[in-house]
């Protein structure tokens, strides 16, 4: 075959590969989304009511009891714990949900890796797409609610939504690793539930940063507040409960973190995949 028309013949492949693979992540988003809240009495509400009820119980163990308080927004003028909780927590909860989900993926359509020859990153983008969705509506429910206290937060809108975009991109090179690693390691399933723990209560999503100042020394403080979730979560209490911009180096940060995290991600997918049918 002359190499012309070789040429012509392997972007037809590509282009006929891209459209399967996009109308398999539609078809299998479409099934997350069909099928997660079915025969629920509640249905999606349980979307809005699992966040709600988090910061309830935290509000009441961490505000009540051990009288944690949140500092005051600037230049919102807010000062009320539970809204401060939930700028943090939401997007927490979806890292958390993204990964869990993604890093399980594989194991839960084992028949489909095994059977069809397709691209198997497309069965963890489908878990992410199905989180974000979730995500967007939990977010516009806070929106609301931020509005409604009084935050300014209507000029940085479109700064949330790229934290957003942001924070999906960084989960979902870190589910992609996961998702490849747990099927070699299964043990890996039980290890990132204490990973994520650990993780939450070093980021200071239900305290202020300000109470580890001169308590913590300095390398490891430093270690917590640029871990990439600490950087999204006073950036997401930026612009919501302050109604102000990110700082330049957060936001810088932040697109270093999410762009190395899909790199990595998509590197250890493609390197773990090779024996996955074989593993599954």
């Amino acid at each position: 075959m002359p190499q012309a028309q070789r040429s012509r013949f392997n972007r037809r492949l590509q282009s006929s590969a891209l459209f399967t693979s996009r109308e398999l992540l539609w078809n299998l988003t479409r099934r997350e989304l069909s099928t997660r809240y079915r025969k629920s009495f509640l249905g999606w509400t349980w979307s809005l009511l699992n966040p709600l009820s988090t910061v309830a119980i935290y509000t009441f163990v961490f505000g009540v009891i051990f009288k944690a308080g949140a500092p005051l927004g600037s230049p919102s003028g807010l000062h009320v714990f539970a809204l401060y909780l939930l700028a943090a927590l939401i997007p927490w909860n979806f890292f958390a949900l993204v990964t869990n989900m993604g890093q399980n993926s594989l194991l839960s359509y084992a028949g489909m890796v095994k059977k069809v020859a397709m691209d198997r990153q497309i069965i963890v983008y489908s878990q992410v797409t199905f989180a974000f969705v979730q995500f967007s509506i939990e977010m516009g429910m806070l929106l609301v609610i931020f509005t409604v206290a009084g935050s300014p937060i209507f000029p940085w809108i479109p700064m949330t939504l790229l934290l957003m975009l942001l924070l999906g991109v960084f989960a979902c090179g870190v589910s992609l690793a996961l998702s490849v690693w747990t099927v070699y390691f299964r043990d890996l399933n039980y290890l990132w539930g204490i990973v994520l723990q650990m993780w939450m209560f070093a980021t200071p999503i239900v305290y202020d940063s300000q109470l580890l100042d001169g308590r913590v020394p300095r390398i490891p403080m430093l270690l917590l507040e640029w871990n990439p979730m600490a950087v999204f979560a006073r950036s997401f209490r930026a612009t919501l409960y302050n109604g102000r911009g990110p700082v330049a180096t957060d936001l810088l940060a932040l697109v270093i973190s999410a762009a190395l995290s899909i790199f990595l991600g998509v590197r250890f997918f493609k390197k773990g995949s090779r024996r996955l049918a074989e593993e599954l």
